[in-house]
C-alpha cells in the first residue's frame, strides 16, 4: 500500500498578518536609515515615527486575531531595536553632531545599547519581566523603546519647529539621547495608555480632544510632536521622584 506524502501544513493569512504589519514597520526604520545618509531628514523622522504607529498596531492585531507566537515576540523585539535604536540614534548624529570628535558618537553608542538592553530584558523575562508583567499594572518598567525613540528626537523637532539650532548645540542632543537611554533601561514604572479610563459621560469630550489634536497635526505636526515629548517627559519625571520617595 502506497503512502501518500503528507501536506505541508498551511498557514492562514489572519495568522501571519501581525509578522507582516511588524516587517512594515521594520521596512519604514530601515527607509528612514536611508533617507538620514541622504541628509532628508523629515522624512527620516516621519517614517520613524509611522514604525512607531505600526509597532502599536501589530500587537493589537495579534491580540485580537489570536495570532500572537514566540517567533512574533521575537521579530518585534528585532524591529524595534532597528527602528527605535539604531535608526534614532544615526539620525540625531547625522543631524547636529556629524561635525563633532568622538564625544557625540559615545552618546549614540551609549544610546543604542541602552535600546538593546531594554529589549534583552524584555525577551528574557518572557512574561516576568518588564512590560509583559506590568502592563497587567497598566504600566511601563522605564521607558518603551517607541517612546524613547521620540524622546531622543526632541532636539530634532525643536529644530524643525525652528526654536533651536540643533546643530549649532550637539551637547544638547548629546544630553538627551544619554537621559533617554537611562530612562529605558530604568525599573521605575512609567505611564502606559491602559491606565487611562474615561469615563462614559466623557467620551464627547475625548472626542473633541481628538479632533483638536488631528488639527494641530495638520497644521503644526512638529510643534504638536514637541508637546507630547514634553508631556511624556514630564510624566516620567513625575514617576521618577514618587518611585524613589518610596
Amino acid at each position: 500500500m502506497t503512502e501518500h506524502p503528507s501536506k505541508p501544513e498551511r498557514l492562514p493569512f489572519l495568522q501571519i498578518l501581525p509578522n507582516l504589519v511588524t516587517i512594515l514597520g521594520l521596512c519604514a526604520g530601515l527607509t528612514s536609515i536611508r533617507f538620514v545618509l541622504a541628509d532628508r531628514f523629515e522624512m527620516a523622522v516621519l517614517l520613524i515615527i509611522f514604525a512607531a504607529v505600526i509597532d502599536g498596531l501589530d500587537g493589537l492585531i495579534a491580540r485580537r486575531l489570536k495570532a500572537t507566537s514566540d517567533i512574533g515576540a521575537e521579530l518585534d523585539s528585532l524591529s524595534d531595536f532597528l527602528n527605535f535604536g539604531v535608526a534614532p540614534g544615526l539620525l540625531v548624529f547625522q543631524f547636529s553632531m556629524k561635525t563633532e570628535t568622538g564625544m557625540g558618537w559615545i552618546f549614540v553608542l551609549g544610546y543604542v545599547s541602552c535600546c538593546c538592553l531594554r529589549l534583552a530584558r524584555f525577551n528574557v523575562g518572557n512574561g516576568k519581566i518588564p512590560e509583559r508583567a506590568t502592563l497587567a499594572k497598566n504600566h511601563f518598567t522605564g521607558v518603551p523603546a517607541p517612546a524613547g525613540a521620540l524622546l531622543a528626537l526632541f532636539p530634532v523637532f525643536l529644530s524643525f519647529q525652528g526654536m533651536m539650532d540643533a546643530t549649532a548645540m550637539p551637547w544638547v542632543a548629546a544630553l538627551t539621547l544619554g537621559l533617554t537611554g537611562a530612562a529605558m533601561v530604568s525599573r521605575v514604572p512609567t505611564f502606559s495608555p491602559k491606565s487611562i479610563l474615561v469615563p462614559k459621560e466623557k467620551i464627547i469630550w475625548v472626542l473633541i480632544s481628538a479632533a483638536l489634536i488631528v488639527g494641530i497635526m495638520l497644521t503644526k505636526f512638529w510643534l504638536l510632536m514637541i508637546c507630547a515629548d514634553l508631556v511624556y517627559a514630564a510624566s516620567v519625571l513625575r514617576s521618577v521622584v514618587k518611585h524613589y520617595r518610596k
